[in-house]
């Protein structure tokens, strides 16, 4: 039976993962709702869905959506993923979940009581080379992870209005960017117990960019950088006992992943799709909801949490 989405929102982040779900042999987009009705009627004709909404209200209620995929701004997220978790509605939210870290405990929460399904749009976590490397660190054929070396940037002409920079649309570097480097730290490296956060804001008080060090449990180390001012590589680099691994940009959709163990020679790994980490999220959905599972094992809401909670400490000691 093919499942039927919801996309809530009409952006550029939507249309992509709409066009996914769309193309996707099991699954449709049921219906599209944006607070602008016109932009849903459109983008719901584009992605050939029979019906549209003025409001994200009228999409989570609606009989023919089994799940809902928001992508609204940050800061807008939970009053979208409350209404869909309260209408009993699956739910895919864009990352981060929240803007911060106690509204996304509020959601965690939230979906706990409901029992409805909930997970962070974490599509890095399943690219299937960052699979690989998750895979190779897990079973030891990379020796004990030691450092993690990433960086993400691009030059964004400061916007008091824009979704990168306004306060209120939860803007900055950290949030937007900073939570591919955060999560793939603590996804190869472990849990974090210090953060060091240096950096500089922008005009409208978010942070435009910032430097990371974080230790882990294990006394591993991440250099972060992040930044809405500079073009950075987007490379992660993952160094080990016995070898290392590097992702290619941009690290979190990778298609070249290089790796070498010991003194064999590098070699080299390849996808040849980008939006294999859009397909593998939906596939998760699909599949948590055939089990009966109320959370992915892998994005588990716990790791979200423990996410945000890192950024929060960030964005906190750049002021």
């Amino acid at each position: 039976m093919s499942l039927g989405w919801g996309i809530a929102a009409t952006g550029r982040i939507a249309r992509t993962v709409g066009t996914v779900v769309a193309e996707h042999p099991d699954m449709h987009v049921a219906a599209v709702g944006s607070r602008d009705p016109g932009r849903a009627a459109a983008l719901a004709a584009d992605l050939g869905a029979a019906r549209s909404h003025g409001s994200y209200e009228a999409l989570v209620r609606d009989d023919a959506v089994q799940a809902v995929y928001v992508a609204t701004p940050h800061a807008q997220h939970a009053e979208v993923v409350l209404a869909a978790l309260e209408a009993g509605k699956a739910v895919l939210c864009e990352k981060p979940l929240t803007h911060d870290l106690p509204e996304t405990e509020r959601l965690v929460a939230a979906a706990r009581r409901s029992g409805a399904f909930l997970m962070e749009g974490m599509w890095m976590r399943f690219n299937p080379l960052v699979r690989r490397l998750v895979g190779l660190v897990r079973d030891g054929s990379l020796g004990e992870p030691r450092s993690l070396h990433a960086s993400i940037g691009f030059p964004a002409p400061p916007d008091p209005s824009g979704r990168l920079w306004a306060p209120e649309l939860g803007g900055g570097a950290l949030l937007d960017i900073g939570v591919y480097t955060v999560d793939l730290a603590r996804l190869l490296l472990g849990d974090v117990v210090d953060v060091r956060a240096r950096g500089s804001l922008g005009p409208t008080g978010v942070d435009a960019e910032s430097s990371l060090a974080l230790t882990t449990a294990s006394g591993a180390h991440a250099l972060l950088d992040q930044s809405l001012r500079t073009r950075m590589p987007t490379t992660a680099v993952l160094s080990c006992s016995r070898g290392w691994a590097e992702l290619s940009a941009s690290f979190y959709a990778p298609t070249r992943m290089v790796v070498q163990v010991g003194d064999e020679e590098p070699v080299e790994h390849e996808v040849p799709d980008r939006r294999a980490g859009f397909v593998g999220e939906l596939e998760e959905v699909a599949r948590c909801l055939r089990e009966g599972r109320t959370e992915s094992d892998v994005v588990p809401l716990d790791e979200t949490v423990a996410t945000m909670r890192v950024l929060d400490e960030a964005r906190r000691q750049l002021g």
